[in-house]
């Protein structure tokens, strides 16, 4: 891997930014401290919250860290398969005792003001999340000394990502949990993504920059099995989401191991967009009408998710999981960067000690 990433973490183990309030300070201090990448979310959020989730990480840790911002959306949407779908999503608005949102709050979640603000202020790592930005972006952020990863879920992506001039690749494979971070949204190509292991070697072989593991990695034996294919590092979400410094609900949280959640599916029920998510009854009943519509189904479901955890429910709640959530394990992120590193030199030494 090029010491352009390497020297910012001992271990090679990146904690994914994770949107929706997951991914906090404390989250990504504990990480960062323990030797791994701590990585703090900026989707969703304003320029300013993140300006201020920044500051307060930096009195937590010295230790570098990285931003994740999604790229501005084109609109794409069909309008009136919106309009369909809000109608259908009105029962469930009754049923929650709240008012469904704004399709046309804003699709391109702040990203100007994002920007200014991490080359005003310029953190170690920044990443990018649903496509990829242009040269003079990436160009503008190492000139400020930032380093950048971009997502991709194909080798092609993964040459776009090169040629736009980036630090590394997020190689992010099918089973990891949440958001799909295609460059483009393309219904036909819905379930029809690589798997890590085989992503990670075409990447690879398709590129010269550094590439980083994602997708449904839980242990260390994952985690060298992504070096051994050609990773870099890995990056885990799903693994950090259950940690007492995660700000998940306790609903969520609890949902990662509980038996009445037996699978993941990819959805667009609760954005518009792909995501990995654990199967409930919002998933089962809207999944299969919902449109290719981000952020405008996003933003339209989004009070339903807040109304549904605030009763309780976790139902009718964006249960964003990988693959491996049954694996999940209660400890405090730091503890799990050493139990993962731990894991991930007693992998290797098998491996090792195999050859001879």
């Amino acid at each position: 891997m090029s010491s352009a990433l390497t020297d910012l973490f001992t271990h090679p183990i990146v904690q994914a930014p994770m949107a929706g309030g997951v991914s906090v300070p404390r989250l990504a201090a504990a990480v960062s401290e323990a030797g791994g990448l701590g990585f703090l979310a900026a989707g969703y959020k304003t320029a300013d919250g993140m300006y201020q989730e920044i500051k307060q990480l930096r009195g937590l840790t010295d230790r570098p860290f990285g931003v994740n911002l999604f790229l501005p959306q084109p609109e794409s949407a069909d309008r009136a398969a919106v309009d369909v779908y809000a109608h259908q999503l009105a029962g469930e608005a009754g049923w929650y005792e709240t008012e469904l949102g704004d399709p046309d709050s804003g699709r391109d979640d702040g990203f100007d003001a994002k920007l200014s603000v991490l080359l005003d202020n310029p953190v170690p790592v920044v990443s990018f999340h649903f496509g990829c930005p242009a040269r003079d972006v990436l160009d503008a952020l190492r000139r400020v000394g930032t380093r950048t990863l971009v997502t991709a879920t194909t080798p092609d992506e993964a040459r776009a990502v090169e040629r736009a001039g980036a630090d590394g690749v997020i190689a992010q494979g099918v089973e990891a949990g949440g958001h799909q971070g295609t460059h483009r949204d393309i219904p036909e190509t819905d379930g029809s993504g690589l798997g890590l292991l085989s992503l990670v070697a075409q990447v690879r072989e398709a590129v010269g920059i550094p590439v980083v593991a994602a997708g449904g990695i839980m242990r260390g034996g994952q985690i060298a099995a992504a070096l051994a294919a050609g990773a870099s590092a890995a990056q885990l979400g799903t693994a950090f989401l259950v940690t007492p410094e995660s700000g998940a609900g306790p609903l969520h949280k609890q949902a990662m191991t509980n038996p009445l959640f037996v699978r993941t599916e990819l959805t667009r029920a609760f954005s518009g967009r792909p995501a990995r998510g654990l199967v409930n009854r919002f998933l089962r009943e809207h999944g299969p009408y919902a449109p290719a519509a981000y952020p405008e189904v996003h933003h339209l479901t989004s009070p339903l998710r807040k109304a549904a955890a605030k009763a309780g429910d976790p139902q009718g709640m964006a249960l964003w999981a990988g693959q491996g959530h049954r694996m999940a394990r209660e400890m405090p992120a730091g503890r799990l960067v050493e139990v993962l590193a731990a894991e991930l030199d007693a992998a290797r030494a098998r491996l090792s000690g195999g050859a001879r």
